[in-house]
């Protein structure tokens, strides 16, 4: 079983943020594969997708490894079998980057998954939110919560398509 993860603050005031690229991608994801979220169980809304379940966490970007360490100890679950799928304001707008296992990168919803579960050994899917001008004039944390520009949200159906491939080779 497979556990895939997207990271995100729970609102609707959060939709189309940034930092709430996670979110966005699995619901993508959901909507391509004709899935509908389930209710919020073990601080999760979460479906399941044949050996895949994905869940969003509802404990707030900087807290998701409360959720995924409950989720992952209710279902029995390893971390050898998680993707994190995440923001990422050093890669540009665009880019992805998968790695198997390594450091939160800065990532405050990384550093609580691996805080939580107690290891650097998961896989997570970095999704480039960098706009070097616009990130440089609002500062890292306002830009993090700014939605996407309107050029980027006319590359997003093309890039949330690619990111539901990544996840399908990947998880």
């Amino acid at each position: 079983m497979k556990l895939i993860v997207g990271l995100g603050n729970p609102g609707s005031q959060y939709n189309f943020t940034r930092h709430n690229f996670g979110f966005l991608a699995l619901d993508f994801y959901a909507k391509v594969k004709g899935l509908t979220w389930e209710k919020e169980k073990r601080h999760a809304l979460w479906l399941k997708d044949g050996e895949r379940i994905l869940i969003k966490p509802q404990t707030f970007y900087n807290e998701s490894g409360r959720a995924v360490q409950e989720f992952m100890q209710f279902y029995k679950l390893t971390p050898a079998g998680l993707l994190v799928v995440c923001d990422d304001f050093w890669l540009d707008f665009g880019q992805m980057r998968y790695r198997a296992k390594g450091s939160d990168g800065g990532s405050n919803g990384l550093k609580s998954i691996i805080q939580y579960l107690g290891t650097t050994e998961f896989a997570r899917l970095r999704l480039g939110t960098n706009d070097g001008d616009l990130r440089q004039k609002m500062g890292d944390v306002d830009f993090v919560l700014s939605k996407f520009t309107e050029a980027e949200k006319a590359k997003l159906p093309d890039l949330l398509r690619e990111i539901c491939a990544r996840i399908e080779e990947i998880g």
